[in-house]
């Protein structure tokens, strides 16, 4: 499916530190949680809107040293109206590109809160786990 990336915006991006006292050889598991939401234009069916968004939120149970939050919009028009199949490979490719996009803004975010950068890890293939059997089966990847 052919598409133009047209753009990408931040909607949010959000820090708050948490006094957490944190042992010197203690291991702290982040767990980023990530969602994905599509959105299409009421005027022109072929304008998609991919909002990426990552959170990390301290609990009770599993303290954190910060909370976080941040989500990027990539701005993308589809040379054609696509069917359900397209659709669907055209949001994971496009989850897929903007993923790099939201990672720099973890990075950039935590190094400017004057703490150790955050990176996310990198991800070579489908970000959310109900992608994966569709990408598994697309003409041309190979796992």
């Amino acid at each position: 499916m052919k598409y133009d990336f047209k753009g990408i915006t931040v909607e949010e991006l959000s820090f708050n530190l948490n006094r957490v006292r944190i042992e010197p050889n203690q291991r702290l598991d982040i767990k980023p949680q990530f969602s994905r939401q599509v959105r299409k234009a009421n005027e022109n069916a072929k304008l998609n809107f991919i909002a990426l968004s990552v959170k990390i939120q301290s609990t009770d149970e599993e303290p954190k040293p910060f909370n976080l939050s941040a989500t990027v919009v990539g701005i993308f028009e589809l040379a054609e109206e696509p069917n359900a199949q397209q659709e669907r490979s055209f949001v994971i490719e496009a989850t897929q590109l903007l993923y790099p996009y939201l990672r720099s803004a973890v990075t950039n975010l935590t190094a400017q809160a004057y703490i150790a950068p955050l990176n996310l890890p990198v991800i070579s293939g489908p970000i959310f786990p109900e992608d994966k059997d569709v990408y598994a089966f697309a003409p041309g990847n190979v796992n």
